[in-house]
């Protein structure tokens, strides 16, 4: 888990931890059968194709992508690098009706040899700068209409999408990790944060709420103890309690 009394530093220059994977996949496997570097130049690659999304500026504010482009197209390009290796680590992306009810965008489980059941998984849910949402908001379509998301939605209305996110990590147990991903942040719209733990239930306990602003407190070193990853060029705060 994260380092004690670690205070993670915003510093650009700061040298960054170990990879997430490289510290998810213990124990290591030797190469050149090491696929760690393999999956972190997916991300990687579909991160900087995300990025163009996030940096693009319309001068004449005709082009009005959904609020969901960006998620899509970080899906996309990352299924398209990596189709040699579903055999190790796959990718499985929420139905609308999951999203509802899990919390999550899309789940990425490291596979045990030869049964191919997963070892670890980390559930992702993708966070957008509140403005984009609030500018981006969709009207009402037949799929959002549709009985199963009024009844996904009825299911889940009691608790917000961080919350049922890390309910559903902790019902799997603790081989499972919630990732916070932030498509821009307050001061830095442009690029590609995240908040990794599979012990935000511990937060819970301790009588916090579990919303956007809780986990952005992440950034500023005011909650739990944290230590900066950079595993595919997205800082990542991996972070214990």
């Amino acid at each position: 888990m994260g380092q004690k009394n670690s205070t993670p530093s915003l510093d650009p220059h700061t040298k960054h931890q170990p990879g997430i994977f490289t510290m998810l996949m213990k124990p290591q496997i030797t190469k050149p059968e090491d696929y760690v570097p393999l999956i972190s130049n997916c991300i990687s690659a579909a991160s900087a194709r995300t990025q163009e999304y996030l940096l693009f500026k319309d001068p004449e504010d005709k082009f009005q992508p959904s609020l969901h482009t960006p998620t899509q197209v970080f899906l996309m390009t990352y299924i398209t690098q990596s189709v040699n290796l579903t055999n190790t680590f796959n990718c499985t992306a929420m139905t609308p009706e999951q999203q509802i009810l899990l919390g999550a965008d899309w789940v990425w489980a490291i596979l045990e040899k030869p049964t191919k059941n997963p070892k670890t998984q980390i559930a992702v849910q993708v966070l957008h700068l509140p403005e984009r949402e609030r500018a981006k908001a969709s009207p009402v379509t037949t799929e959002v209409c549709s009985e199963s998301i009024q009844m996904a939605r009825m299911a889940s209305r009691n608790k917000n999408a961080c919350e049922r996110m890390v309910d559903f990590c902790s019902s799997i147990g603790k081989d499972c990790y919630a990732l916070f991903l932030f498509f821009g942040k307050t001061d830095d719209e442009e690029n590609i944060y995240g908040v990794l733990s599979n012990n935000f239930d511990a937060a819970i306990g301790k009588s916090n709420k579990i919303d956007r602003i809780f986990i952005e407190n992440f950034f500023k070193a005011q909650k739990g103890n944290c230590s900066w990853y950079d595993p595919f060029k997205v800082d990542i705060l991996r972070c214990e309690w």
